[in-house]
């Protein structure tokens, strides 16, 4: 019997699911497939709490597609060899899939797509994981923005060209029973690999859940820099996963607070900004800036890993992140500063160790963020910006209930004393950028 399949990857929920409902509604049976790519796998942690995620969440998934008489084929090891073998043992006519545009998946789906020309199969990729992609929000004379400001300004257009009555019928499908109905009917459901099979364990971590109140939303804008209020919507890991609808939670954004939709706008920008210059992930995206002059001191990147900095802030911040797999945003640019502005220490070290430690990391928005933190990204601000670690904690945490709630021994002798003075930190790291940008 012909078949198609959908390969589900960063898209696991079947609602609002853009490359799922092209493949229900192809007329041909649908088999969905979950792939344990061991070309990442291999170089994480045992005990790495995304895997974990998304195991808990395939899961739930195969059982939702159980109660809809089909089943989730999971399989792990290299994409491009499974496809081969699937192509081999069905008779398949199509693979749907939505887009992952960070380099790797971009490079593996290529090297996909040749396989299975090979038995005449045809890829169709979707649009799912952004509201705008790739080429979608450009300047007048087809070039890539390279500044917020105005690539906010065309989104916002754009977007609004494509509602009708407030009603965002060109980014919502909803599949309908009939379409669901297009399922692979199976008699016994396909066996999931347990966690242990993987080679992994569970962390033990906690998960957000997919759900925030509106009224979160409506004051976020009055909340969110304050760590020690739950006022942001932790939906990163949800986001990064596609465990949620983007397009669901950018419409409900609309209509209840712009500082929360200019946050999702980032999102779509910092992915076309590594679309466009896939090299900064490795170099900094403003080329004189890779000729600072880093510290990289490793006792020091320690300390600041471990949250022993001295500065409450910081410290707490890094606690949060190695204990939870979550950093507050205020929070998160402030650590970013104080590593690459007052210890020195080059910013790909900083986002590799989030890129470790993250639950809700995503490439482009991580490269972006540590590259505005080091003064080397898109941003147009002086290099000469360098965040108070002292001044932000009496900005936003004035009581001291965030730092207290990481930070046990505050305000003990066992605390330590700053590893840096600030004012010394910050001509010092003034004069390297200087120095650095005249060469």
């Amino acid at each position: 019997m012909n078949v198609n399949f959908f390969w589900f990857r960063r898209d696991l929920r079947i609602s609002d699911n853009r490359g799922l409902f092209a493949a229900l509604t192809s007329g041909l049976p649908v088999i969905p497939v979950f792939i344990f790519d061991h070309n990442i796998l291999d170089s994480l942690p045992k005990n790495d709490a995304r895997v974990d995620f998304i195991h808990r969440t395939i899961v739930d998934l195969d059982l939702e597609l159980r109660n809809l008489g089909s089943s989730l084929l999971v399989l792990h090891g290299d994409p491009q060899q499974l496809w081969k073998e699937l192509a081999q043992r069905f008779k398949i006519q199509a693979v749907y899939f939505n887009y992952d545009l960070e380099p790797y998946a971009a490079q593996r789906d290529a090297a996909v797509k040749k396989v299975l020309e090979q038995y005449n199969v045809t890829m169709y990729g979707h649009k799912d994981h952004l509201i705008f992609e790739g080429n979608e929000i450009l300047k007048d004379d087809g070039k890539p923005y390279t500044v917020f400001t105005p690539y906010k300004n065309k989104w916002l257009s754009k977007l609004h060209s494509e509602t009708q009555n407030g009603v965002p019928k060109p980014l919502i499908s909803w599949p309908s029973e009939k379409h669901i109905d297009q399922f692979s009917k199976v008699t016994k459901p396909f066996k999931i690999p347990s966690l242990a099979e993987l080679g992994f364990e569970s962390g033990g971590l906690s998960f957000p859940p997919k759900t925030v109140s509106t009224s979160l939303i409506m004051h976020y804008d009055q909340t969110r820099d304050y760590p020690a209020v739950p006022g942001t919507s932790k939906l990163g890991i949800h986001f990064r996963f596609g465990t949620i609808s983007i397009r669901e939670k950018a419409m409900k954004a609309l209509k209840l607070n712009a500082t929360y939709l200019n946050e999702l706008i980032w999102r779509d920008f910092y992915a076309m900004i590594l679309f466009h210059f896939p090299h900064t992930i490795s170099e900094a995206f403003r080329p004189e800036y890779d000729k600072i002059v880093w510290l990289n001191d490793v006792s020091s990147f320690e300390k600041w890993k471990e949250g022993k900095t001295g500065y409450p802030m910081v410290d707490a911040g890094m606690r949060e992140l190695n204990a939870t797999g979550y950093m507050h945003n205020r929070v998160r640019m402030v650590v970013a500063s104080f590593l690459t502005k007052h210890l020195l220490i080059d910013w790909r070290w900083g986002e590799a160790y989030f890129a470790e430690k993250l639950l809700d990391y995503e490439q482009a928005s991580n490269v972006g963020g540590w590259q505005w933190a080091a003064g080397s990204g898109t941003d147009a601000a002086p290099y000469f910006r360098i965040f108070n670690p002292a001044s932000q904690a009496e900005k936003f945490d004035a009581d001291g209930k965030y730092a207290k709630k990481w930070i046990p021994e505050l305000h003990t002798s066992q605390y330590p004393k700053p590893m840096v003075d600030h004012k010394m930190a910050r001509e010092r790291c003034l004069l390297t950028y200087k120095a650095a940008l005249k060469s």
